[in-house]
């Protein structure tokens, strides 16, 4: 088995040392679980999932420590995420009263019809590292509520926050083999995925990833697949009439986590000739916002990005829209080699020919000038991805032409492009996700409907296309 670790990106110290997994035996242990962890009352399952928000809550300060110091992010975000694992449960135990309920209605001749429904047995949960307890959790806990079995692999950069995650879970009282954590990197990713034994894949990650479990699952249909990939996402701000509070949406759509956000701000659309004074306020805002270290005080807006080949890539992508014929508002800088901490940079692309439609997944916005608000528009769909979009300032009839008009899962007006609600599905469309959208309609992958037509006693009659029996009985005469 190969040794696989974990460092804290804004110290380099080590944090975690563990072995690659093997899925044959954990999806075999899965598979040995999941029919009896199904059999339980879903009164007994919503229970457990409460006392597991009942151990989170009471690990709060901890558990946000680990998360802050494997992620890199300040401590104060860190606890939010734990907020949210905690907060999920009663999402979750609503989401599936309301999306999978029973239900009876009436049928033909006294009959009854039922709808009810199960679980698909053992699914494989791939989570990030951006948000490596919350995002995973979103796909466990109601994975777990409807009868599934899981095996969670965790990124292999924050494999002690994946770890933890399922410890909380087995201290609570799931059965230690209805949900299995497995360790490893890409390779252990691919052989979980095209395991036999899987009945699902839930998925959180890159769409470079995200696109090639699409074409493995191409051939399996039995199998349920929901995919929650990145985005390009635009933020148009047009006619704001407080020109700071929409320098402050967009100053948090972009680099709020170190921008390693899948519902970051990437474009940020505005108009040509009334945009300066926009620009110059958000550049006096990101010169004010503190990088350092989960702990610092005071405490930081953005830690570091998760490790140095992120930051090197990051840097790589600045430059290129540079030779491209960008203009740099606010350079992309690197505080020291040997740590990913990184400024936030804005960068003009407006004349920059052919625009790569790439995810720089951190703290890099780039500004499109355009003529009007058809122009706004177009820009604002020129992407392969769809997961979320922001329109700040106009009217609510412009509001309305641009929720008409986006091609996004996630719409938001005078609110950051990231500020979406766990009460609500979450997902896009295009290359940010396959029609399955997470947070409340996570329920909706995590088991299937069964229709059923019941009476309980049999009663059945063929009333056309038969022979008339005293005609037949004439013929034999």
């Amino acid at each position: 088995m190969a040794s696989l670790h974990s460092t804290e990106p804004a110290t380099g110290e080590h944090l975690w040392t563990g072995e690659s997994g093997d899925p044959d035996a954990e999806i075999g242990r899965a598979r040995a679980a999941w029919a009896g962890w199904a059999a339980r009352p879903l009164a007994v399952r919503i229970e457990t999932m409460r006392r597991f928000a009942n151990v989170v809550r009471g690990q709060k300060e901890p558990f946000a420590d680990l998360i802050a110091r494997e992620t890199g992010k300040p401590l104060w975000e860190s606890a939010t995420e734990v907020d949210a694992v905690v907060n999920k449960v009663d999402i979750s135990v609503s989401a599936y009263s309301e999306r999978t309920s029973q239900r009876r209605l009436e049928g033909a001749l006294g009959a009854r019809v039922a709808v009810r429904h199960k679980p698909h047995g053992v699914l494989a949960v791939l989570g990030p590292y951006n948000f490596p307890a919350h995002l995973p959790n979103g796909h466990i806990v109601p994975a777990l509520l409807a009868g599934n079995a899981v095996v969670f692999k965790p990124s292999e950069k924050t494999p002690a926050v994946g770890e933890r995650l399922v410890a909380l879970f087995h201290e609570a009282g799931v059965p230690e083999d209805v949900l299995r954590c497995i360790q490893g990197g890409p390779e252990v990713g691919k052989a979980l995925a095209a395991h036999p034994g899987l009945d699902g894949l839930l998925f959180t990650g890159s769409a470079r990833a995200g696109l090639a479990l699409h074409r493995q699952f191409a051939d399996t249909p039995s199998k349920i697949l929901a995919l929650e990939m990145g985005g390009n996402n635009p933020l148009v701000i047009w006619d704001a009439p407080d020109i700071h509070a929409a320098a402050i949406i967009a100053v948090q759509s972009a680099f709020l986590s170190a921008g390693q956000r899948c519902t970051a701000a990437r474009r940020l659309i505005v108009r040509d000739g009334q945009h300066q004074e926009l620009l110059d306020t958000i550049v006096k805002l990101a010169d004010r916002l503190i990088v350092d270290h989960p702990h610092a005080n005071p405490a930081p807006f953005m830690g570091p990005v998760i490790d140095r080949d992120a930051a090197d890539h990051l840097q790589e992508g600045f430059l290129s829209l540079l030779t491209r014929g960008g203009r740099p508002i606010k350079h992309l800088e690197r505080s020291a080699d040997d740590r990913p901490f990184l400024t936030p940079a804005i960068i003009d692309v407006t004349e920059v020919r052919d625009r790569p439609d790439a995810e720089l997944f951190g703290p890099v916005l780039q500004v499109i000038r355009v003529p009007d608000f058809d122009s706004a528009l177009a820009e604002a769909n020129a992407t392969r991805y769809g997961l979320a979009a922001a329109l700040v300032g106009g009217s609510p009839e412009l509001y309305d032409r641009f929720w008409a008009n986006s091609r996004a899962g996630v719409i938001n007006w005078n609110k950051p492009t990231n500020g979406a609600p766990s009460n609500a599905p979450f997902g896009g469309i295009g290359n940010s996700g396959n029609h399955r959208p997470s947070a409340y309609y996570a329920a909706d992958y995590c088991a299937y409907p069964v229709t059923s037509s019941e009476a309980e006693q049999a009663r059945a009659a063929i009333g056309v296309g038969l022979r008339d029996p005293r005609a037949a009985n004439e013929l034999e005469g």
